[in-house]
């Protein structure tokens, strides 16, 4: 049985072309992607040790071969940082009990009364799990109307992989499903992701399982949203980390004066009040 960490480094190898690497071309073969023998030989490590990494068989890689194997991947910063997290789930530094509890839904009352200073914007709390703990009255007018908040605790993983309307409603949807399946690897431990995606997979299917182990570090541009009332909305991403709660604070920019003025006619509907989700 494989590992997250012999999942990505498989995954990578098979991405890389030899040539991009100044390595020669071994003419056909069955599988694509960098050999085994080459990454070994990069890495400075055994191609037994490669391919037990690789199968599952060796989880607690040190520091240093973890390194070298990024080195031999050439990989950019954020698929380093990935790499070592994942290490560290492998190696069991992330272990939590067998029953793990689901992660905080509690947003404490200093985030919610930065949510308060940020209205009229679009902004909301959440988690790497997907979960929308709280949002501004502008933040609920944007995705009205697309479901996602319709369920008592909205969930935008869920949504995303489960609900036909995200499709559209996301215009990159398979970018933002990429994003979404990569963000559970970074939960607040191993086992609540664990605990999250065995209750998601099976309505999810196999192409949210594929995404999960595909591990590719997605590249987060601009959000372009398709609106029920036939806006079209391209927002920009700032996220502010809450550590300490396992939480994210995510504000939404307009890209462009045509969505500024879109956002500005969707929050002159009438609308609740600040959303704290419980």
């Amino acid at each position: 049985m494989g590992t997250p960490l012999g999942d990505f480094i498989r995954a990578k190898r098979d991405s890389i072309q030899p040539e991009s690497l100044g390595l020669p071309k071994h003419g056909r073969r069955r599988s694509p992607g960098l050999r085994r023998l080459d990454l070994a030989a990069r890495a400075g490590i055994s191609v037994e040790y490669l391919t037990r990494m690789e199968q599952g068989r060796d989880r607690n890689p040190s520091v240093a071969v973890v390194n070298a194997l990024a080195d031999a991947l050439s990989l950019d910063p954020a698929e380093r940082n990935h790499l070592r997290y994942l290490a560290k789930i492998t190696g069991g530094e992330c272990s939590v009990h067998t029953q793990p509890a689901p992660p905080r839904r509690e947003v404490r009352p200093s985030v919610l009364q930065t949510l308060r200073l940020l209205e009229p914007g679009i902004a909301m709390v959440t988690n790497r799990l997907g979960d929308v703990l709280a949002h501004t009255i502008t933040y609920e007018s944007v995705v009205s109307g697309t479901g996602l908040l319709d369920a008592d605790a909205p969930n935008l993983t869920r949504y995303v992989f489960t609900d036909p309307r995200a499709r559209t409603f996301f215009a990159d949807w398979d970018d933002i499903a990429d994003q979404q399946a990569f963000d559970l690897w970074l939960g607040p431990t191993a086992g609540s992701s664990e605990w999250f995606t065995a209750e998601l997979a099976p309505v999810a299917g196999p192409d949210f399982t594929r995404r999960l182990h595909r591990h590719v570090v997605p590249q987060r541009g601009a959000l372009r949203l398709n609106h029920p009332s036939g806006c079209e909305l391209r927002l920009v991403r700032e996220m502010l980390e809450l550590p300490s709660d396992a939480q994210q604070l995510v504000v939404f920019l307009p890209a462009d004066e045509q969505t500024a003025q879109a956002v500005d006619q969707l929050r002159s509907r009438p609308r609740g009040r600040l959303r704290a989700i419980s």
